[in-house]
């Protein structure tokens, strides 16, 4: 079991996906019909043993606590576990200052009351599976300072557009963190998960608050590549990054490929989420799905193809439904035709009988909306 606790930060490295988070954070998103992202971080953590887990939320708090509740969904050891929501200062300051350090400085006591000596840090936006254990080990073995977590890839210049990367020397140290502007093909792909002692975490957030009231994580995390022993820890398994609408679109339908889920889940490392106890799916005469995910409380009277729907759906009779993306509780009215779409939560399509975009440009049906 790992001697850490676990902190999962929202607000990211600037990180917006339009039009989905006006009403959400990227945690609360839908994913794959069954699961919210924050799903992924959190099953890493507990699946590695790790039962003291600290959730940094910076803005619409509402679906993630609606979610994760009090993490009983989780297999958290119900009495040495806990899982807690943390907020940080809410002043009427610019967002700008509202950042991970601010929220961390803001919680402090929080992170000093932590009895475990290592703390592992980890974004809400990348979803992935892996053993911190094996993380945390190689990080005592090696005496590092800090420990960053990363992938090698060589699709660069399409995929992780704007995520952190590693500049890492023969060793595996990290000189530097920057961007992937596109511009490379192979770069090491940062995670943004990290692990370290208690002791350097909070002096890295007090020095970063002394630096500049601007100053996020990932800004004293690259300053202290030049003063820290900073090493790499190469992860080889899946990867994906929900840090662009087009990239959630994408995510969903790759991962539509049995072949792409295999990497993802695996049958001893299980994926935990919040339980839904509605009727399995209704197929009526003529309502088929092919090369979809179908989520439970559905009623299907059309065509789904090569698409993810979402709980207590219904597509009715005549309706046709391909490389989409149906968020829970929509109804798609009769012959109405949707195509490389990302239908949201509880919306109402009747009228309006053709919805398309295109799978580099998909459209958009907004929350709650009728059309």
């Amino acid at each position: 079991m790992c001697n850490a606790f676990g902190v999962v930060v929202f607000s990211g490295n600037g990180v917006h996906v339009d039009g989905l988070e006006n009403y959400r954070s990227i945690g609360a998103f839908s994913f794959l019909g069954r699961y919210r992202v924050i799903d992924f971080p959190i099953s890493n953590l507990t699946n590695s043993g790790v039962d003291e887990i600290q959730l940094y939320v910076s803005k619409r708090p509402r679906s993630i606590i609606d979610h994760v509740g009090i993490g009983r969904q989780y297999n958290i050891n119900s009495k040495r576990g806990k899982l807690s929501i943390l907020f940080g200062n809410e002043d009427n300051s610019s967002n700008i200052y509202k950042h991970d350090i601010a929220s961390f400085k803001f919680n402090r006591r929080a992170i000093e009351s932590m009895t475990q000596k290592y703390v592992i840090v980890a974004s809400n936006y990348m979803i992935y599976n892996i053993d911190y254990n094996q993380v945390v080990e190689e990080h005592i073995e090696t005496k590092a300072d800090i420990t960053m977590v990363y992938k090698s890839v060589d699709t660069a210049k399409e995929e992780f557009i704007n995520c952190d990367t590693l500049v890492l020397n023969k060793q595996k140290g990290v000189s530097e963190i920057s961007l992937n502007r596109g511009n490379y093909k192979t770069r090491n792909i940062s995670l943004e998960s990290y692990v370290m002692s208690k002791e350097i975490f909070l002096a890295l957030i007090d020095q970063a608050a002394t630096t500049s009231s601007l100053y996020k994580m990932r800004d004293m995390l690259n300053d202290a590549c030049s003063f820290l022993d900073v090493r790499g820890f190469q992860y080889k398994g899946y990867l994906t990054a929900i840090n662009s609408f087009n990239n959630y679109y994408k995510a969903n339908m790759d991962l539509l490929d049995p072949a792409e889920r295999k990497k993802l889940f695996k049958k001893d490392w299980p994926i935990y989420t919040k339980t839904s106890d509605s009727a399995p799916t209704h197929y009526f005469e003529g309502g088929t799905a092919t090369a979809s995910l179908v989520s439970n409380g559905c009623k299907i009277e059309g065509r789904v193809e090569n698409s993810v729907i979402g709980r207590g759906c219904t597509i009715k009779k005549g309706a046709v439904i391909k490389n989409s993306v149906i968020l829970p509780g929509s109804i798609i009215g009769e012959d109405t035709y949707i195509e490389s779409s990302v239908v949201d939560k509880k919306v109402e399509i009747n009228k309006v009988k053709e919805v398309i975009g295109t799978p580099e440009q998909p459209a958009y049906v907004k929350r709650h909306d009728k059309i």
